[in-house]
């Protein structure tokens, strides 16, 4: 299990700003492979993730309601949680539980042994987008940036908190470390890859 607080979620690039895809399948395809955040890994097949992550929203809708869904896959190229958001203006028909069409859709890639880490982070983005006003926010936002920005430091925040309460640390992540630039987490995964 990794320290969550250690690394950068939605950096420069982890957005896709106004999907042009009207089937979700083709929606989570993509976000895949316009979102940095996955191209930034030098060893995943963008491809072949975008193939397992549409398969397993065939055995279930990862639509939970609210213009939300989190579609994932599991992937070795990955050592820790990756996470994209596409934006949807006018929605996409996702078979979510409450039949409201999705506007939010999450990709997360997370490594096969690495459970517990995926449940962090499903955990914190349920934690915030099931909250009316900050989905109101996040869709209401004029940029790409303006989003990042935003999912970056309450994402971190709320890592964070969760953080803290798990380890009694007063010493957890803070927003202003995690929110690097793209640049930056290519650096970390040069460094960490080679």
């Amino acid at each position: 299990m990794n320290n969550l607080c250690e690394y950068s979620f939605f950096s420069d690039g982890s957005v896709v700003w106004n999907i042009e895809s009207t089937d979700k399948f083709e929606a989570i395809r993509e976000v895949v492979h316009r979102s940095q955040v996955f191209r930034r890994v030098p060893q995943l097949d963008i491809e072949d993730f975008a193939a397992k992550v549409i398969e397993r929203e065939k055995v279930q809708s990862t639509g939970f309601g609210h213009g939300v869904a989190v579609a994932h896959g599991r992937t070795a190229e990955v050592s820790v949680p990756l996470v994209a958001l596409g934006v949807s203006n006018d929605g996409l028909e996702f078979g979510a539980m409450d039949g409201r069409p999705v506007q939010l859709l999450f990709v997360v890639a997370n490594h096969p042994d690495s459970e517990m880490d995926y449940l962090k982070v499903l955990s914190c983005l349920v934690g915030l987008v099931r909250n009316e006003l900050f989905r109101h926010e996040l869709l209401s936002c004029q940029s790409r940036n303006e989003l990042e920005n935003k999912l970056c430091a309450s994402f971190t925040s709320l890592l964070a908190k969760n953080y803290r309460q798990e380890t009694e640390d007063q010493e957890a992540c803070r927003p202003e470390d995690s929110c690097r630039s793209g640049a930056e987490d290519q650096n970390l995964l040069v460094r960490r890859f080679g």
